[in-house]
C-alpha cells in the first residue's frame, strides 16, 4: 500500500465540450448561458439574445451593444 504509484492524470478527462458564461443585462448579471467549447460569438450572441432573462430585462427594446468576453462572460446593453 505504501509503495503504490501516484495516480496519472488522464488530460482527456478534464477537457469540457461545453462552457458556463455569465449573462449580463447592461451590467448587472442577470443568468448564465451554457455554449460548446468551441461556440462562435455569433452564436454566443444568440444564445444571449434567445435567453429567457434578455427578454425579461430588455423590455422588448433591441440591444444597443453585445459584449463578449470569451470563456467569461457576456453583456447586452440595451
Amino acid at each position: 500500500m505504501l509503495d503504490a504509484p501516484w495516480p496519472k492524470v488522464d488530460e482527456q478527462a478534464l477537457e469540457q465540450a461545453e462552457i458556463e458564461l455569465v449573462l449580463q443585462i447592461n451590467g448587472k448579471v442577470r443568468g448564465a448561458l451554457t455554449v460548446a467549447k468551441e461556440a462562435s460569438r455569433e452564436t454566443i450572441e444568440a444564445a444571449a439574445l434567445a435567453h429567457e432573462m434578455f427578454g425579461r430585462f430588455s423590455e422588448g427594446k433591441s440591444p444597443k451593444k453585445i459584449i463578449v468576453v470569451p470563456g467569461r462572460l457576456v453583456n447586452v446593453v440595451v
